[in-house]
């Protein structure tokens, strides 16, 4: 650590020049290297939290593009970090130096990934008042404390009774954390906990089960230990607060951090997280592709993944998109790296999605890679289907990689006919030329089979180890005309839906409509931030982030309509009774023009419901003026949900303006992972920002869920 600290001189690579001598360091809180000169001045740095890997030698994609004896692989590492997998490439003027890097950086992400949310977001709150003594005298002036408060969000009177030592016009620190108290208590908490302990301000472990069984709705608590610790002036038993606080008072169930539903079924019966262009760091036109996505997207709990291949150079595959104008990658580094990080977050199958643009002599250099280096990995001998007409199931194919092969095809058409008593639909693509395609490719294809959809209705009887794709546009006419027909057809075989080739800009649909279809695999540009890709994360996030999530029994057998106003008739609806009690901590909007120094917002609560067309709708709290650090709402929202198995629960936060609104920030859960009870709704990326509501979940008969829960506090 004090040699990172210190800092050494590292070569920064980029491109094919030469390399850029900077000076590195590991900043004073041990949470970032700097380095400097650099154009970016104080935004030259990456958080230790965003890494996601450093990897020693020269394996990453920049190292590549140099001659094999430029750099001694010992000198070589590289870190890997950042929502989109940016690689810092790195060289050293000595091995030793390398080693002390790489060792320093692997300790710390240790310690960032075994640190607890609480004790997070307690360090960051702890740096408040030592960024706000602008001239480091150790105190903080009136106008200092009154800039701080700005910067938080809130807006008090000036008069204030924390000042009290000697030196009056200044806070020490011990003064300041009383002053911080103070404005911090919470009001809603400590109502709660004089409620439930008579009075008393701390809870007894009497009074805790109680308030958990009534109100989180938790029946059987296993070995509580709950600390109180002493309460100070004006300021809430620290125990209490800590719990809420904690993960165990999120509204996500903690125990969908794992996988929790049957994993045994065909894979008909599962939503597949699915990744449309894989290779792409941004729109299809002039964006790079690169091996680090893959790593990127299977990382995130992405199952599937697509692969565009072409002829390349010297006989060797390339992957790249039909309409990039820039860069290419191997089809061996591709294969090479989804070898490497198939299997680092999930255990269940990954399929390969290949579209084949290549001539057979190529073909064959592609399965050659896929069985050198995947191996046992492709090896389904050992895989046993009791019924020879259903797919295998996510548990048995654990560690397993399904290769789907598709033959460039022509866009699909729509051809409509009518008959006296019946409407047939049917989307056609050209007959494939199979002669182009290598027996040794395709005899790598065994449960996924890539076949053309030329009748739904027909088709939706045929052998299910089969799998077709199909693209928004087509799809969109399918649910208008056929809705019914497309989930029967989705409960024999697989089905992918891709964004339409007029998306350049790699936009995303919104994978809803298709869900609530049976689409298994609803394929994502995980390379574009947004609504769409929150749904997508909060929808597989309710089963360990597996990239599998069973779909309701309804939609795999019997008949089922999505769209119709009773799509399950004789089901009793679901009631969910929201109360938006307040807010903590709400920061300003990200594209605010004056930053901290703009003016303190205006928050309101909006909380969409997004399931089946039925159940879509949208309700908001009122607005609280001039308060974005402790804002109070008090209001009640109520939904009536038909089928609550699909839906999702978004909470948006927004700034209100005379002539708009601005966003601040999101939290998008699956209805099925809400806790009851009172909880907390951290916004996503904000350590400290969350919302604090009250959730009732009652079925219309007046039964209220309870949970059994274990816990460990």
């Amino acid at each position: 650590m004090c040699t990172m600290q210190t800092g050494t001189q590292l070569t920064k690579m980029k491109g094919k020049k030469k390399g850029l001598v900077r000076f590195f360091y590991l900043d004073e809180h041990k949470s970032c290297i700097r380095w400097r000169p650099s154009r970016k001045h104080d935004k030259a740095k990456i958080t230790i939290d965003s890494i996601h890997e450093v990897c020693e030698g020269k394996k990453s994609e920049v190292f590549r593009r140099y001659a094999d004896n430029r750099f001694d692989p010992n000198c070589c590492f590289s870190i890997y970090y950042g929502d989109r997998v940016k690689s810092l490439d790195l060289v050293s003027t000595n091995a030793e130096e390398t080693r002390t890097w790489i060792t320093g950086l692997k300790y710390l992400m240790a310690g960032i990934s075994d640190e607890d949310s609480l004790a997070r977001r307690q360090r960051t709150r702890d740096q408040y008042p030592l960024s706000a003594d602008k001239n480091g005298d150790g105190t903080l002036s009136i106008g200092e404390v009154h800039q701080l408060l700005h910067k938080l969000n809130v807006n008090l009177p000036k008069q204030k009774e924390a000042d009290t030592d000697e030196n009056q016009g200044s806070l020490g620190f011990d003064e300041f954390c009383s002053f911080y108290k103070m404005i911090s208590t919470r009001r809603d908490l400590y109502l709660i906990l004089i409620s439930y302990s008579n009075q008393k301000e701390v809870l007894d472990l009497h009074d805790l089960a109680r308030f958990l069984e009534n109100e989180q709705k938790i029946k059987t608590v296993h070995c509580v230990l709950f600390v109180d610790a002493s309460c100070s002036n004006n300021s809430l038993p620290l125990g209490f607060t800590n719990y809420m606080r904690s993960p165990a008072g999120d509204i996500f169930n903690p125990e969908h951090n794992q996988v929790n539903q049957d994993m045994t079924q065909p894979l008909t019966n599962y939503f597949i997280a699915t990744s449309h262009n894989t290779y792409l760091t941004g729109d299809q036109l002039l964006s790079q592709s690169r091996v680090e996505m893959y790593a990127y997207v299977l990382q995130a709990g992405c199952r599937c993944v697509e692969v565009d291949c072409w002829d390349g150079p010297d006989g060797e595959p390339i992957v790249h998109h039909g309409y990039t104008l820039t860069s290419k990658i191997l089809f061996k580094d591709v294969i090479e790296t989804i070898d490497k990080y198939a299997f680092t977050k999930s255990q269940y199958p990954v399929i390969l999605s290949i579209e084949n643009h290549c001539t057979v002599p190529q073909q064959k250099k592609m399965a050659k890679y896929l069985r050198e280096v995947l191996q046992d990995k492709l090896d389904l001998s050992n895989v046993s289907v009791h019924e020879c007409k259903k797919l295998p199931s996510p548990e048995i194919l654990k560690g397993k990689i399904l290769v789907k092969v598709e033959l460039f095809l022509p866009t699909h058409t729509i051809t409509i006919t009518h008959t006296r008593t019946h409407t047939h639909l049917y989307a056609i693509q050209t007959s494939p030329d199979y002669s182009r395609l290598s027996r040794a490719l395709s005899d790598l294809v065994k449960y996924t089979k890539s076949v053309r959809v030329h009748d739904i209705e027909t088709q939706a009887f045929m052998s299910s180890w089969q799998v077709s794709s199909l693209d928004e546009t087509v799809m969109n006419q399918i649910l208008q005309l056929k809705p019914g027909e497309l989930v029967r057809f989705n409960q024999r075989q697989l089905l992918r839906v891709y964004p339409s080739n007029y998306r350049v800009d790699s936009s995303n649909f919104n994978p809803q409509s298709y869900w609530n279809s049976g689409c298994h695999m609803v394929a994502m540009n995980y390379q574009t931030e947004g609504r769409m890709l929150e749904l997508n994360q909060a929808k597989f996030s309710s089963n360990g982030n597996c990239g599998y999530i069973l779909k309701p029994k309804c939609m795999c057998k019997g008949a089922f309509n999505p769209v119709l106003e009773e799509p399950l008739p004789g089901h009793r609806k679901t009631q969910l009774v929201l109360k938006i009690i307040s807010g903590q901590q709400l920061p300003k909007p990200k594209d605010s023009m004056f930053g901290d120094r703009g003016e303190i917002i205006d928050p309101f609560v909006e909380v969409e419901i997004i399931g089946l067309p039925v159940d879509c709708s949208k309700q908001q709290t009122r607005v609280v003026h001039d308060n974005g650090f402790n804002p109070m709402w008090e209001e009640t929202l109520v939904f009536n949900i038909q089928m609550p198995q699909i839906a999702l629960v978004r909470f948006q936060v927004w700034d209100h303006d005379p002539i708009g609104r601005d966003f601040i920030g999101q939290r998008t859960v699956a209805f099925t992972s809400m806790m009851p009870g009172y909880r907390h709704v951290y916004l996503e990326e904000m350590a400290e920002s969350s919302i604090f509501v009250h959730v009732a979940i009652i079925d219309m008969a007046g039964k209220v869920w309870h949970y059994k829960i274990h816990l460990q506090i």
